[in-house]
């Protein structure tokens, strides 16, 4: 099933990608324990994502993946260098702030869901805006659902539904704040060939048909496939990108990594 997004909102496709978001020069190390020097994970990264744009992220385990996205999430404070969210450098922030930012700037979709067994599809879809104390529209909960594909399920809890449907539900409250970043940590990782794409399909609509701007962190080169460009990782560095590249290419050049250095 192709999934076709609608916006839930008043009709701004680009209303939820506005603002710079990017990383310059970023460097994060961490202690190696025993007096030894320390390890650094990321290197002068630089990162722009722009607006309607689908980034895909690879590399090999330990390539820097995690911290990348701890950093630009605000879990991690990089060494050194800037991180921006629609004209905030949250690496400026306090607790407080970064926590209002993960809230309602940057939704989040995980590998294992992260929805809360106890609530209902609606009441996990509306977290966010209920965290922040904002006002909830049942309206616009329903049109949100109805858009991801489960929109017949508010009433039921997590565990009454299938991967794929948990994940779509995960997509949905990312949604709901009309965030400047989405961003995907394995998206697919626990689910079958045909609730992974349509969750990939999912993810692509999010920036065809909804104006968002998306990146994805997966060591599936088809997955991969689908984004406007893959940037690769390794030891910390870039080592390249592609573009329109087929899955064949990305797994190719995935694999070629460690020997092109």
């Amino acid at each position: 099933m192709k999934l076709r997004l609608r916006s839930h909102s008043q009709p701004d496709p680009d209303q939820g990608a506005a603002g710079p978001v990017s990383m310059h020069r970023v460097s994060k190390s961490y202690p190696t324990g025993g007096g030894g020097a320390a390890f650094w994970a990321l290197t002068d990264i630089d990162l722009t994502l722009e607006p309607r744009t689908f980034t895909a992220v690879m590399g090999p385990s330990g390539s820097g993946k995690t911290t990348l996205l701890n950093c630009l999430l605000g879990l991690d404070k990089p060494d050194s260098g800037s991180i921006h969210i629609g004209g905030t450098d949250i690496t400026r922030l306090d607790e407080t702030g970064l926590a209002e930012l993960r809230r309602s700037r940057v939704g989040v979709v995980f590998q294992a869901y992260n929805l809360l067994p106890s609530l209902t599809v609606a009441d996990n879809i509306s977290l966010p805006l209920r965290l922040a104390g904002e006002a909830i529209d049942p309206r616009v909960v329903q049109r949100l659902a109805d858009s991801v594909g489960v929109g017949m399920a508010l009433d039921r809890r997590p565990a009454q539904l299938s991967g794929g449907q948990q994940q779509r539900v995960a997509f949905a409250r990312a949604l709901v704040t009309r965030p400047e970043l989405v961003v995907a940590d394995e998206p697919t990782g626990a689910l079958d060939s045909a609730s992974s794409a349509t969750v990939l399909d999912l993810l692509r609509s999010l920036v065809t048909d909804f104006g968002q701007r998306a990146l994805m962190v997966t060591h599936n080169p088809a997955a991969a496939a689908l984004a406007d460009r893959v940037l690769f990782l390794s030891d910390g560095r870039w080592r390249g990108e592609l573009r329109g590249a087929s899955a064949g290419e990305i797994a190719a050049r995935l694999a070629g990594l460690g020997r092109d250095r």
